[in-house]
């Protein structure tokens, strides 16, 4: 149970920034989407051989007891969503700030931007 304290605490320390500074990640859904798979599944894979082979276990009264195939806790697969999430929200939360546009942002402000005419 401690392990979703944990994962509880990083949501409310985390979570705020998408409203309260309109980091508008949760709107932008196949995006994050990818990026936590492209985070999460290296990591799931090992945890699973990790465990498989005996390198890796948990304290059963520390987690729930949910168990998901291949041995692995479902607080663990919270984990890795969970501060893959955080990590883009504080991301954003400072680029919002800042006001630093990337990517396909930047791309639509230049777009936006009306050209000079040429002398």
């Amino acid at each position: 149970m401690t392990y979703l304290l944990v994962l509880a605490f990083i949501i409310v320390g985390s979570g705020w920034l998408e409203w309260g500074l309109r980091t508008r990640v949760l709107r932008r859904s196949r995006r994050l989407l990818l990026a936590l798979a492209i985070g999460s599944v290296p990591f799931v894979l090992w945890d699973i051989y990790a465990i498989s082979v005996g390198h890796w276990s948990f304290d059963e009264s520390q987690v729930t007891g949910v168990v998901l195939p291949l041995q692995l806790p479902l607080e663990e697969i919270l984990f890795f969503i969970i501060v893959g999430f955080a990590a883009i929200l504080t991301l954003e939360a400072v680029r919002s700030v800042r006001g630093r546009p990337i990517g396909d942002e930047a791309a639509n402000l230049t777009a936006a931007e009306p050209e000079e005419p040429v002398t």
